[in-house]
């Protein structure tokens, strides 16, 4: 069996970017007093169309109770609101506030930077058989994370 060296694992290199990056989003994010979720939601329902409450838990990838409880918090925020989607009570629709559009605006750039950092290193193949590769790796396996 051959010898097990971590660092040389995919797992372990992708675990570590993603903390790496993951940290410094979070340390952007703290400057307007937002967590990842909470940029999730704002750029779902801000800048990728999401709607209601059940797309808003497919789009992050969490259970819908979870996605239930971010509302909450950010409706308490003033970052969202949920309205009778259909009139009839049925549905719930989903939308930013002035003051969720306002944050997304501050935060985008920043946010759009820190991306930016890492994708530089990259030249443009190298980055689009990263993305390429990244989309096959998760082809097909379950996403539901409660704790992204």
């Amino acid at each position: 069996m051959p010898h097990y060296t971590l660092h040389d694992r995919l797992g372990y290199r992708i675990s570590r970017l993603a903390r790496i990056m993951q940290t410094r989003l979070e340390a952007v994010l703290a400057e307007e007093g937002l967590t990842r979720m909470m940029w999730l939601v704002l750029t779902g329902l801000g800048e990728d169309g999401v709607r209601t409450p059940s797309e808003l838990a497919d789009y992050i990838g969490i259970t819908r109770p979870a996605a239930s409880r971010l509302l909450k918090r950010m409706e308490a925020r003033g970052f969202v609101i949920r309205t009778d989607g259909d009139g009839d009570g049925r549905s719930i629709a989903l939308c930013l506030t002035e003051a969720g559009r306002e944050v997304v605006d501050r935060a985008r750039p920043r946010v759009d930077a820190m991306t930016a950092h890492f994708v530089s290193k990259l030249d443009s193949a190298t980055h689009a058989a990263l993305m390429d590769g990244l989309d096959r790796l998760a082809e097909g396996e379950r996403g539901d994370f409660t704790s992204l």
